[in-house]
């Protein structure tokens, strides 16, 4: 098999990656393992803890045990389907604060500023506020992604807000547009009450092309000739073979597996596994970042919380309304309101993201015993901590070691005990007088940084935004893996290009960055570039000297 292009994994960077070029009149091939993404239980976007959780969809990766979290050992589903992850994520929409990228062309990623970033997000973008205002200015209104709003029919959505500003936070009508910090509306990539993956917005409208084609199979290592890439070698010995260039898109645990067992990395790693050393690349693997959450969870005082649907007949009557009108609760992934807030004064730019839902539940579905609660999901945008993806051995079929090491620096649990403490100042507000009870998790006994410190310890749990394991950087950085233009350093025709080679990880949720990573990888392989924009995102007046 062979076609001009070789992307290696259907996934959010990959799928836009395949459209691009097959709609630019590239023959395209992409490796995906796993199977098709048909099916209620992965398109209802009300559905979404079940997909994460299947081994079906789910590469099942683990991490190792965590020794900041008293060797806890945390799940990293990574999507096992076509889609790739945005086939089994939350769908929350979010592109990142302006600064993450400016930091990204500070790091020697020149080129992936916010100017050079903007134009491709509205490229990809098809934009629907659905009455709940927004920028329309700093959106896109045209492109294969549909980007919604929730119904927001539940009075807490707005008591959240309400709350914010209550306490003195901003309010934002858009934070994908001019101004993020502050609390208001959530996004998500849900249209016409079904889960709008990459899959559904990108590799359907490839494959119609009739230039892009999906090959099944595991991508053990990248093949080369006379140092070139010419194609990749599946498990089982067949070559799929690329005219042109390879495209790693496999994730950031896989992308910087198969460039290890390809011989592309840390030069005692390989051999330590007899791997013979391609070229010695220090920074793969490395990097490794994610974002962690806990969830404040309150018991609500009024039956008004999605708890009424938690039995036989709520989940009958949610999966019949979805099935045959695509509307009620199945309809959203229910994440409908947001806030993205700076933890203190000389932080010039959110650092703290909030998910709320009402709802008391974890991400594996299982409702708080309480009943009736809500919660609202926090986390630290930047920790310092760093993790590595390595081998476990030479055998490609074997999973690799994945090491956060979270928590492993001082100021995570500062920021973390933070988090906690604003968050009950939030809940305590008026706007929320007639519908709290009692503080679930972590417990109102809990206060002193001691205790606070052992509740994160044993709640805390990944927001499942696992990034940084192939960083983009100066083509003369050592520590660098991909160049701007998203070429392996050290080879020709090879790149890589989804969430491994942040440089940083953004603020929010990373299924919208790793498709603009694609949207404009694509066009560095096509050697175009969409002009820069010069839209001015809003920077709090007074952050030097102001919290809120």
């Amino acid at each position: 098999m062979i076609a001009d292009y070789v992307v290696v994994g259907a996934g959010s960077a990959g799928c836009a990656i395949a459209y691009r070029l097959a709609e630019a009149g590239k023959s395209v091939l992409v490796v995906e393992f796993g199977g098709t993404d048909a099916g209620p239980l992965i398109q209802m976007p009300g559905a979404l803890s079940f997909p994460m959780n299947m081994a079906l969809y789910d590469w099942g990766f683990e991490s190792e045990p965590e020794p900041h979290l008293g060797g806890r050992i945390l799940a990293t589903p990574r999507g096992k389907v076509l889609g790739g992850s945005s086939s089994i994520n939350g769908m929350v929409y979010v592109r990142g604060h302006a600064m993450d990228y400016e930091h990204w062309a500070e790091s020697g990623a020149a080129g992936w500023a916010y100017a050079d970033v903007l134009p491709y997000f509205k490229r990809m973008e098809s934009w629907h506020d659905g009455g709940h205002g927004g920028d329309a200015d700093w959106r896109g209104t045209g492109g294969p992604l549909h980007v919604t709003r929730g119904p927001r029919e539940n009075p807490l959505y707005h008591a959240f807000v309400e709350a914010g500003r209550q306490a003195g936070y901003e309010v934002t009508g858009d934070y994908n547009g001019q101004k993020q910090e502050g609390f208001g509306p959530m996004e998500q990539t849900v249209w016409k009450g079904r889960r709008w993956s990459a899959a559904n917005a990108y590799l359907k409208p490839a494959r119609a092309t009739g230039r892009c084609d999906v090959v099944k199979g595991l991508a053990e290592r990248v093949e080369f000739t006379e140092g070139r890439a010419t194609g990749v070698r599946l498990a089982g010995g067949q070559i799929v073979e690329a005219r042109a260039e390879v495209i790693l898109a496999a994730s950031s645990i896989n992308s910087p597996k198969i460039l290890l067992h390809s011989g592309i990395g840390p030069a005692a790693h390989l051999r330590d596994h007899g791997i013979d050393v391609r070229v010695d690349r220090a920074g793969v693997g490395q990097n490794l970042q994610d974002h962690l959450e806990m969830y404040i969870q309150m018991a609500a005082s009024q039956p008004v919380t999605l708890f009424k649907y938690w039995n036989l007949l709520g989940k009958a009557y949610v999966g019949a309304r979805w099935l045959f009108a695509r509307s009620g609760p199945g309809a959203t992934n229910n994440f409908e309101s947001a806030a993205f807030i700076r933890s203190k004064a000389g932080v010039k730019y959110p650092d703290i993201q909030y998910h709320f839902l009402p709802l008391a539940v974890r991400y594996d579905g299982q409702a708080a015993a309480e009943g009736h609660g809500f919660q609202a999901h926090v986390g630290p945008m930047r920790s310092k901590s760093r993790g590595d993806v390595t081998l476990r051995s030479a055998d490609p079929k074997d999973a690799p070691r994945i090491r956060f090491n979270y928590m492993s620096h001082p100021e995570d649990w500062e920021e973390f005990r933070t988090c906690i403490r604003l968050t009950r100042e939030i809940f305590a507000q008026d706007a929320f007088a007639p519908f709290r009870r009692h503080e679930i998790q972590p417990g109102e006994a809990v206060q002193s940084d001691a205790e606070l410190d052992e509740a994160i310890m044993e709640h805390v749990e990944s927001a499942y935004h696992p990034c940084g394991t192939c960083r983009m950087g100066a083509a003369d950085d050592p520590t660098a893996v991909v160049d701007p233009e998203t070429r392996v350093i050290g080879v020709e025709g090879l790149r890589v290009a989804d969430s491994s080679i942040f440089p940083r990880i953004t603020n929010g949720n990373l299924n919208g960055p790793s498709i603009m990573t694609g949207e404009k990888a694509a066009d560095h392989i096509l050697g175009r570039s969409l002009p820069r924009a010069n839209a001015e995102p809003w920077v709090h007046p007074e952050w030097q000297t102001a919290q809120r």
